[in-house]
């Protein structure tokens, strides 16, 4: 039997920062700019998008899917994320498939505006909202699941720490078909003093040693490091994921 989310440790709406980057709910406003953004990114993110397999499915209007992931994150279930840099909307993270009772697990999954990458916001992103999960929630566990294609987005989870667990066959429905993905996890007790410092400190490292500087670290990444099911409005660009 599963239990009751925690009242208290379910807080929403929330907003986090690290520098300039900032999470914060995704709101119906951001839909000019986020109609934008994937307009302009449709052939770069097209390859990681999720799809439906049935192709009659109607997807929601963006107002529809906002109010969706609202009822959602106030009843515990997922974090609908906006990404920020410098106040400035680039991309989407969301915490999904939230799990209660002896479980205590969620996956995330996120795009990025391509004109931003290579400046650190996907693994601060990450980072975050990991954290987050962790400390705030109360979560376990948080995985993310690549394709095994996506080289640059799994150097993301690898530089982060996230331990790989296995390859899932055909898990997921990604550019049209079904396709292998590669997971990645982690639990709280591997990043008992959080996530976020152990990439601070892989910056400050790097930086120190002359190897990268901070803009560098996530340079080239594929726009998509994990996958996340849900439907787009039927004018997006592509398919969320």
């Amino acid at each position: 039997m599963v239990d009751a989310v925690p009242v208290p440790r379910r807080p929403w709406p929330v907003v986090l920062h690290e520098g300039p980057v900032t999470l914060r709910p995704l709101r119906r406003r951001d839909a000019k700019r986020w109609r934008s953004i994937r307009t302009a990114n449709a052939g770069w993110l097209a390859p990681w998008e999720a799809t439906h397999p049935d192709l009659a499915e109607i997807p929601p209007s963006f107002a529809q899917m906002v109010r969706s992931f609202t009822r959602e994150a106030k009843a515990g279930r997922m974090l609908p994320f906006a990404v920020l840099l410098d106040s400035q909307l680039v991309g989407q993270l969301t915490v999904a498939g939230i799990t209660w009772g002896s479980l205590r697990s969620g996956h995330i999954g996120y795009w990025i505006d391509r004109a931003v990458a290579g400046r650190g916001v996907t693994p601060t992103a990450v980072a975050l909202a990991t954290d987050h999960c962790f400390f705030t929630l109360g979560l376990h566990r948080v995985e993310v699941n690549i394709r095994p294609e996506n080289q640059a987005s799994l150097r993301v989870a690898q530089k982060l720490g996230f331990r790989p667990e296995g390859v899932r066959k055909r898990y997921l429905h990604i550019d049209g078909a079904w396709r292998d993905h590669a997971t990645f996890a982690l639990t709280i007790e591997e990043v008992p003093g959080g996530l976020l410092p152990r990439w601070r400190s892989l910056v400050a490292d790097r930086v120190a040693s002359g190897s990268a500087r901070y803009v560098d670290l996530d340079a080239q990444q594929s726009p998509v490091l994990s996958h996340q099911s849900h439907q787009l409005p039927p004018d997006s660009a592509a398919t969320h994921r």
